[in-house]
């Protein structure tokens, strides 16, 4: 059986089997309400198990326990919560606006023009 526990001298929620540390998602904490989640690991041994999916659903538990939001970074932990919508509420709104910033930096390459001085973007 997989534990879960929270390790926060290390910023990293750790999924156990028996003594053994199968893998950890990483966690920083910023300034506001969002905790950001870059990067998910499993040992190779341990893949295949589903062990990242109960670590990502153990982390998000304990994160809406205590009131935060998260911003997904990890490429894994934003597909788990596409693939559970019950957690879509901890996406913090941060994570759209930088997308939109992306988007319209890359609109300023494309047509040449800065975002900040058209009035329609």
């Amino acid at each position: 059986m997989a534990d879960v526990t929270k390790n926060i001298e290390d910023h990293r929620f750790e999924i156990r089997v028996g003594d053994e540390l199968a893998g950890y998602l990483d966690y920083n904490i910023g300034e506001g309400e969002a905790i950001t989640l870059p990067h998910t690991f499993v040992e190779e041994k341990f893949e295949g198990q589903g062990l990242a999916g109960q670590l990502v659903r153990a982390a998000l538990d304990d994160i809406r326990s205590e009131g935060y939001l998260v911003n997904p970074v990890c490429p894994y932990v934003k597909n788990w919560i596409g693939k559970n919508p019950e957690y879509a509420d901890l996406v913090s709104a941060p994570d759209a606006d930088a997308d939109a910033d992306d988007a319209a930096e890359g609109m300023e390459e494309v047509t040449g023009v800065d975002p900040s001085s058209d009035p329609r973007i």
